[in-house]
């Protein structure tokens, strides 16, 4: 195991090293930092002398080399538009990207994994089918659109009504769902709790919760119907396996046969997967929190691009290459505690 993780740590250097030197070495063309930084009316030779302050004249491996110094101590730059420290904007945006992509995931996992057991052990029932053929369609539509499609649907339905007004859950469910007679489309919600100093959490309000359930299922639905497909899939070959075949002969319940013998050899290339596209829903927030106004790192990476705001830009590529570097470290020490026979160093 520390031989896994000294590998796995010097493979994740390596790889943020090429991550920063392509993220640096793309500013330039994402525009001229003076520009953000003077004013119209600043001569060209007032100009002339801040670029040179500033080493934008350097050579590209001095101004490298003074990037990843900084780096190194935290320091990623000042943002032009918020005129504070890009890492400090991202800690403030952060929590709601995490927060969102954390509900995704255990709406992926929750629905994802009977769905898929039960169309491998029924193939042929009709509900199966119709699983299948939900998947395809969900695989097919863009994030985007299922996420105005939502906001369309649940904006219409509360306003109109289409849950019971009187009292019990349709009443219930009338005033869960609604902000001022509908329910909410954009933003992240007012009642937020302050969570280890300064993680404003929507997960301990009501409100919150609220604000979070259309977000939160349009990201999944790009993801929930690959899960639910490779689950069958995988799901599908296990149970021909011969170790199947030999327990359901020895007469164990088909529940354990199917949930604890079957399920557990499924899950390795699921986990796999599930890494990288963990690390791939944080990029795909971009999308949902555009259309939902959500005020993550998704939303505040594309306004940076707008403003050119080339430090926040530069630490936010930063950032996300270490949630995916560490996403997958994870993955491969789940491997040992899923299945103990994986050599995870790759030595017989």
């Amino acid at each position: 195991m520390i031989a896994f993780l000294v590998q796995r740590i010097s493979h994740a250097l390596l790889v943020m090293f090429v991550i920063s030197l392509i993220s640096f070495a793309i500013q330039d063309s994402l525009g001229d930092p003076l520009r953000e930084m003077v004013g119209q009316s600043v001569s060209q030779e007032e100009r002339d002398a801040l670029r040179e302050e500033l080493g934008l004249n350097d050579p590209f491996l001095v101004q490298y080399w003074r990037f990843a110094t900084h780096a190194l101590q935290g320091d990623l730059g000042d943002s032009y538009f918020y005129k504070e420290p890009a890492l400090s904007v991202i800690s403030q945006h952060l929590p709601a990207t995490l927060e969102l992509v954390i509900c995704a995931a255990l709406i992926i996992i929750l629905l994802s994994i009977p769905i898929g057991v039960y169309a491998a052990i029924k193939p042929r029932s009709p509900l199966s089918k119709a699983f299948m053929g939900v998947s395809i369609v969900g695989i097919s539509i863009p994030v985007f659109l299922t996420a105005i499609v939502l906001i369309q649907l649940f904006s219409i339905g509360v306003t109109v009504h289409w849950f019971p007004q009187e009292t019990g859950w349709g009443a219930w469910l009338n005033d869960f769902f609604s902000t001022d007679g509908g329910m909410p489309s954009y933003g992240r919600g007012e009642s937020l709790v302050h969570l280890f100093g300064s993680w404003d959490t929507n997960f301990l309000t009501l409100n919150g919760l609220n604000h979070l359930i259309l977000p939160a299922i349009s990201l999944a639905s790009i993801m929930l119907p690959l899960f639910i497909r490779l689950i069958r899939a995988e799901m599908l070959e296990v149970l021909q396996s011969d170790y199947i075949r030999f327990a359901r002969a020895k007469g164990l319940p088909m529940g354990r046969v199917y949930f604890l013998h079957a399920l557990k050899n499924t899950m390795l290339p699921v986990i796999t997967v599930g890494g990288v596209q963990i690390g791939t829903m944080v990029a795909y927030t971009i999308l949902t929190e555009t259309v939902f106004q959500w005020p993550g790192m998704g939303l505040m990476f594309l306004e940076a691009i707008t403003r050119s705001d080339i430090p926040l830009i530069v630490a936010y590529l930063m950032v996300v290459g270490v949630i995916f570097v560490v996403t997958n470290t994870l993955v491969d020490l789940i491997y040992g505690l899923v299945n103990p026979t994986v050599k995870l160093t790759g030595k017989k």
